[in-house]
């Protein structure tokens, strides 16, 4: 009984000397923000959620939407099926969206590159619409497309209604969801160009130029800050998915529900805030880095080289270092032809002490399509003295 009693006081001393410094951290975490519905805070090499609140909770994303429809275009563009100065005509349809529009008229045509300008910067709906509509079709089949995409993404709680975030019954997504479309569409570097830019220009050489200001405020007055969208609806309130760089180490922040654009601001100031006050990552690889050779059968090519599909990185804490952390690379085997530039040949996983700390896809580099008949027959008798 005395050496129980004995634990007991000892347990009780090492937890009143530890539980105040734990609970005092926790409770600043859990106090980072309020006056918004939900919010998250990821870094994005890694994924890895450093600060959520509801962040499951299914609300209207309001032109956050628009995180999607970006993130197709570019898709487009990187796998060649649309080109930057490609030029798009606004349909009537596309020329009459109501809400923010950068006044699109029926007929008129401008680039792929003047359209995104348009979305990114100023979140316009008929720009959105007319890109859907090159891509799509039509706006319904571009969403069939994005509401695919999400499901692709592993993304449960996201269904979309429309390309621009506009009010519309069952249209919902969630700060997690929103967080890792992002966390998608920054796989493409370009893309920081568009949504980083506080202010441009459309029609600047006729007498109907056109201003084109951020409607995310952050990219101007917070270091770093280049990207990505807000939001807003009577519904939705004010909203905002916001990117920053610094040091290497790039976070995504974003809030729902915010009750003026200068809390949401204000909240997602302090993410921001908190993130790079107490986490550093230490960057491995960049994107399209290659990490090996996979082999493909029946192909016009033997070989393809495996590359990273993102910036791969490792976070930690400030201060905390990086040891003995070893790669382990996997290769798809029975690759048959045809493979399409981007389709996953593999995965790279970063691993220490036993504990996987990242998995990444590794994708092919190149397109390799079939090869023809007479090639396989020479290739069958060794008749190729080259890897091609």
């Amino acid at each position: 009984m005395k050496r129980f009693i004995s634990m007991m006081i000892l347990t009780f001393l090492l937890f009143s000397l530890i539980s105040p410094v734990a609970m005092a951290e926790e409770k600043n975490k859990t106090d980072l923000v309020n006056e918004v519905k939900s919010a998250i805070l990821i870094e994005r090499d890694t994924g890895t959620v450093i600060y959520e609140k509801n962040s499951q909770e299914q609300l209207p994303p309001a032109s956050m939407t628009k995180i999607m429809t970006m993130l197709l275009i570019m898709e487009a563009i990187d796998e060649g099926r649309l080109s930057w100065e490609e030029k798009v005509r606004a349909s009537e349809y596309a020329a009459s969206m109501g809400g923010s529009q950068i006044f699109l008229e029926p007929g008129e045509e401008m680039t792929v590159k003047e359209l995104l300008k348009g979305i990114a910067i100023g979140s316009g709906n008929d720009a959105s619409v007319a890109m859907a509509e090159r891509i799509g079709g039509s706006e319904e089949a571009f969403v069939e497309m994005m509401n695919k995409k999400a499901k692709e993404l592993g993304l449960k709680n996201t269904k979309f209604q429309n390309t621009t975030g506009l009010p519309a019954s069952d249209h919902y997504s969630t700060a997690y969801d929103m967080a890792m479309m992002a966390k998608e569409l920054l796989k493409y570097d370009k893309i920081t160009q568009f949504t980083g830019q506080y202010e441009d220009y459309l029609r600047e050489t006729t007498d109907k130029k056109f201003w084109l200001v951020n409607t995310n405020k952050l990219v101007r007055f917070y270091p770093g800050v280049d990207g990505l969208k807000t939001g807003f609806t009577r519904e939705a309130k004010y909203c905002l998915t916001a990117t920053a760089e610094k040091n290497g180490m790039r976070v995504i922040a974003v809030v729902f529900g915010a009750p003026t654009s200068k809390e949401r601001n204000a909240q997602v100031t302090k993410l921001l805030d908190y993130a790079y006050s107490q986490y550093q990552t230490h960057p491995m690889y960049k994107r399209g880095h290659a990490l090996g050779k996979a082999a493909i059968s029946k192909g016009d090519k033997k070989t393809i080289d495996a590359v990273t599909s993102e910036p791969i990185s490792l976070l930690t804490k400030k201060g905390e270092n990086i040891e003995k952390v070893k790669k382990e690379i996997t290769l798809k085997k029975n690759l048959k032809a045809p493979v399409n530039k981007g389709d996953q040949v593999g995965t790279i996983k970063l691993i220490k002490d036993g504990k996987v700390l990242t998995e990444s896809p590794l994708v092919a580099n190149v397109d390799v399509k079939k090869a023809g008949w007479w090639k396989l027959f020479k290739r069958s008798f060794g008749m190729f003295t080259k890897t091609n």
